[in-house]
């Protein structure tokens, strides 16, 4: 009889675990978080050739400036998934700058194969050697922002990850680079 409760014990935990591991696989969640306010805008000046009539005989060419707004990116990155078939990554990231110099990663187009336990990490290499934890991914797809830890040497950091911190794997990378 002991046996019995024993395996039943034992039964209803690898049950439980094996829930735990495989369920996020059916799962999908989305987010579309906006760009933070505070994000520093930059005005960039285009050119565009404008032919402007005075009056019936005379035809002037002027200059217009237009102003559009553009967000200055520091870094940027491209995911690349792992290619086993099971943990994928892909989207673009980058860094946004705020007002109080701060920065924000951005997740933008953003699509993982879910897993249990994932978080995003800034680190020095694919195997999270050396890491910053900037929380768990809020979702496996969509857009979404992660604000970097005051001090992070991006250029020592440059990687970020999506990690499964239960098991100990990758699902997918992007390395920063200069803008």
């Amino acid at each position: 009889m002991n046996k019995l409760v024993g395996i039943a014990i034992l039964a209803i935990i690898v049950g439980g675990v094996s829930v735990y591991a495989v369920s996020p696989y059916f799962t999908e969640s989305t987010i579309d978080e906006s760009i933070p306010t505070g994000a520093i805008i930059q005005s960039e000046i285009k050119n565009n050739d404008m032919i402007v009539s005075h009056d019936k005989e005379s035809v002037m060419e002027e200059e217009a400036m237009m102003m559009e707004e553009v967000i200055p990116v520091s870094y940027a990155g491209t995911f690349v998934g792992v290619g086993d078939g099971i943990h994928d990554a892909q989207g673009n990231v980058f860094t946004i700058p705020l007002e109080d110099n701060s920065n924000i990663l951005r997740l933008e187009n953003f699509k993982s194969t879910n897993g249990p336990d994932l978080y995003v990490y800034l680190a020095t290499d694919d195997n999270a050697s050396e890491f910053i934890n900037l929380g768990e991914l809020k979702a496996n797809n969509g857009n979404q922002n992660y604000e970097i830890p005051e001090n992070s040497d991006l250029n020592k950091y440059n990687k970020v990850l999506v990690w499964c911190k239960a098991f100990g794997v990758l699902f997918g990378s992007a390395e920063l680079s200069t803008q």
